[in-house]
This record gives structure tokens, C-alpha cells and sequence, in this order.
């Protein structure tokens, strides 16, 4: 599961849409995890650019333990796992 993976590299992580695109512009990630309950319009361009650069994308169901599995208390919409 994709909660797994992002619990495993905690510090390999960037969490968040804006933070992702940048990493992902800079070609540092490998796998995007997305919150299938976030926002369409904040994540759309993290899934669009993760398509073009052919970045494995995961869904999750819940922003909330996407958060929690990053270390943080809010929910999270997007987290890049670096290379």
C-alpha cells in the first residue's frame, strides 16, 4: 500500500502540491502519491506533470492518513517520494 511506501521514506519525502511540481520540474522524484479526496484543481497539474515526465502516480483514499503517514497532524494532498 501506498501509505506504506511513503511511511518507509519519511526522509525522502516532499509533501505538498507546490513543493511536488518543483521537485518534479527539477526531475528528483520517482512516485507521486495523490489523496483521491483532495481537490481536484490543487492536484491536477501534479497528476499532469507526473504523466509527462512518466512518474508513477499512486492513489490513496484519505488525505487525513496521507498526512498522518507523512509525520504531520493536517491532511495532505500530494507527497513526491525522491529518487
Amino acid at each position: 500500500m501506498s501509505y506504506d511506501k511513503v511511511t518507509q521514506a519519511k526522509s525522502g519525502i516532499i509533501i505538498g502540491t507546490k513543493q511536488a511540481l518543483k521537485a518534479l520540474k527539477d526531475n528528483q522524484i520517482k512516485e507521486v502519491v495523490i489523496a483521491e479526496d483532495a481537490d481536484y484543481r490543487v492536484i491536477n497539474k501534479v497528476i499532469e506533470l507526473a504523466k509527462q515526465l512518466n512518474v508513477p502516480i499512486h492513489v490513496v483514499d484519505s488525505m487525513k492518513k496521507l498526512g498522518k503517514a507523512c509525520g504531520i497532524d493536517v491532511g495532505a494532498a500530494a507527497v513526491a517520494i525522491k529518487r
